[in-house]
């Protein structure tokens, strides 16, 4: 930019030198003396307003040398500007699709509005992979003055998905503004990849029947979900506390966290009991989900930990991320 501004003054500079001169050299009024300026500059040869003077000759080859410089200066500069900008939008865009294209088991955010945002705040802080599908420009700024991997185009494009790696994604949030265009997105990405875990956004009870259908694993109501919160604030606040405590991003005093057993963990096949994870300090195993989908609350000390249980924990963050390589500790079999 400090080119670009340096050669904008050197022209408006020469412009400003030829109306003067042929102004007060020529007896020229403003608007004969700008012309005169313009076709110097410019080289069109178009003839004089009037015959020039010994002088004014003298002065029109001096600002026909010195001014074509400069033209040719800011030419050149706008050009470089203009090409630069492409060659780095094209390269830069290229690099982004690259490292996406190296990504497997992330998750992409189709849509980064209000929701969107929060969500990618969430994945950010844990952190895990991700990449953002949106194509409104402002919203595609704010995502890259974020720092987050990108995709500018139609999350409903099933080309787009492929690029932003669906087939090798682990999950995918449906977040876009119109419940069609979720149902379409949530249709497209199990197409790819049977296997992707989606959560979507729905605005109507109708939309999340129709998404369920669709084959979205988890369906969410914005509204819905806002007016449950606003409702328990009000008559169980203290667990309301204590689960915005527990469940936010940036809580550093205690955190749910899930935490799946390997195949090879120390902890497969043992007692809860004698695995010792309900005896970490500052940390408590809520619940056990198994593999099979069902839910164990407050499991027994007798229950057994199995590859592929998910545990629920609720603790102090230093202490779950040590409870979490406890458990992911793969042993040779």
């Amino acid at each position: 930019m400090a080119r670009l501004g340096v050669a904008g003054l050197f022209l408006a500079a020469v412009v400003i030198t030829g109306i003067a001169g042929y102004h007060f050299l020529e007896g020229y009024t403003w608007l004969e003396a700008l012309y005169m300026t313009v076709i110097t500059l410019s080289t069109v040869g178009f003839r004089e307003v009037r015959p020039l003077s010994p002088t004014g000759m003298i002065f029109t080859i001096a600002l026909l040398i010195g001014g074509l410089g400069v033209v040719f200066y800011t030419a050149v500069t706008i050009t470089a500007k203009v090409v630069e900008g492409e060659f780095q939008q094209f390269f830069g865009r290229k690099r982004m699709e690259k490292r996406i294209g190296a990504l497997a088991d992330h998750y992409l955010v189709c849509g980064c509005g209000r929701i969107g945002e929060v969500i990618c705040r969430e994945l950010a802080s844990k952190p895990v992979p991700f990449v953002v599908i949106e194509q409104d420009e402002e919203r595609v700024r704010k995502v890259e003055e974020a720092g987050y991997l990108f995709l500018k185009g139609d999350a409903t494009d099933e080309k787009v998905l492929l690029t932003a790696g669906a087939m090798k994604a682990k999950g995918l949030f449906a977040t876009l503004p119109v419940d069609a265009d979720n149902v379409f997105v949530t249709l497209t990405a199990k197409e790819l990849n049977p296997s992707i875990f989606v959560v979507a956004r729905a605005e109507t009870e109708r939309s999340e029947r129709t998404l369920a259908h669709a084959g979205a694993d988890k369906v969410i109501s914005p509204y819905a979900m806002g007016g449950h919160r606003m409702a328990h604030a009000a008559l169980r606040p203290a667990v309301v506390d204590i689960i915005e405590l527990a469940t936010h991003y940036q809580s550093l005093e205690l955190q749910l966290e899930e935490i799946v057993v390997p195949v090879g963990s120390p902890c497969e096949g043992v007692a809860l009991r004698d695995s010792g994870l309900n005896q970490e300090p500052g940390v408590i195993v809520v619940a056990i989900k198994r593999a099979s989908g069902g839910m164990i609350f407050n499991p027994s000390t007798d229950e057994r930990i199995e590859a592929g249980d998910r545990l629920v924990a609720l603790g102090e963050v230093v202490r779950l991320r040590g409870l979490e390589r406890r458990v992911e500790a793969s042993t040779p079999r």
